[in-house]
């Protein structure tokens, strides 16, 4: 069965894509213009580019309409994230003024009108305990910062690679993964703080029983048995609440080891 979202005239709601595409130049090699011909967006936040937009042929998303914001990592080959748009930004911050963080090209945020689009790429922890280390602090650096842009900017949107399954619902292993970083008790907990301090998980708000995967690993025929974790958030101020129309996620894009995760919202 086929996912995807059924067209509305422009103007009318505003379709935000959230994509890890695990390095842009191969999602593009896979197909990944093809598939955004046949499945439109107005906002694309990608996650581990994986290059600077220099080395990117970027023609093929001009010529759908986008501009784009860039945030590469200083390391080469190594995380990044990237916003294109059909929509211009009133404002744009590469970063979010924490030196750790933002030479690995981590948060993008772009304001829309009323709105603030946080484009992000949590650290995975999976590298061993320094690097677990690292997302644990991220994770508290992270709320801090958000919360502090929100006494201002209070319509707030973060998507992106969180890199935590939340709940058993999310992942298809709970048990045999409880202590496997991604699902550790106390990442699980600081989303539930997360989603407690004012955000809503716009995908579970919408589909509360449904199972539905983000990740896959390559090994094993994962995806093809959909073994998976849902790793891939947009969360949604509450006061946004009666802004969310719909949200889902189309795992049959196949341009990566995740899916995309979409949200309609009336701008």
């Amino acid at each position: 069965m086929e996912h995807a979202i059924t067209p509305v005239p422009s103007g009318e709601t505003v379709k935000i894509l959230t994509y890890n595409v695990n390095g842009i130049r191969s999602a593009l090699n896979k197909g990944l213009i093809e598939w955004l011909t046949q499945n439109p967006f107005d906002i694309l936040c990608f996650q581990e580019v994986k290059a600077t937009h220099d080395v990117v042929d970027l023609l093929p998303f001009e010529a759908l309409g986008y501009r784009y914001h860039w945030h590469a990592a200083e390391k080469k080959g190594y995380s990044g994230v990237a916003t294109f748009s059909k929509l211009p930004p009133d404002h744009v911050v590469l970063g979010c003024g924490i030196p750790a963080y933002d030479c690995e090209g981590r948060i993008l945020r772009t304001d829309f009108d009323d709105l603030t689009l946080l484009n992000c790429y949590f650290p995975s922890g999976t590298t061993g305990e320094v690097r677990q280390s690292v997302k644990m602090q991220f994770l508290d650096d992270f709320f801090e910062y958000v919360r502090e842009l929100r006494q201002t900017r209070p319509n707030v949107i973060v998507v992106g690679d969180y890199n935590i399954a939340h709940t058993p619902i999310d992942i298809h292993d709970p048990v045999r993964n409880k202590n496997t970083t991604g699902f550790l008790p106390e990442e699980r907990a600081w989303m539930t703080r997360w989603f407690d301090s004012g955000f809503i998980d716009s995908f579970r708000y919408k589909n509360p029983d449904e199972i539905a995967y983000s990740w896959w690993s390559y090994r094993a025929g994962a995806r093809t048995n959909n073994k998976g974790w849902r790793i891939d958030y947009i969360s949604v101020s509450d006061c946004c609440r009666d802004r969310i129309v719909a949200s889902g996620h189309l795992p049959d894009a196949v341009h990566s080891d995740h899916g995309p995760v979409w949200l309609e919202f009336r701008p």
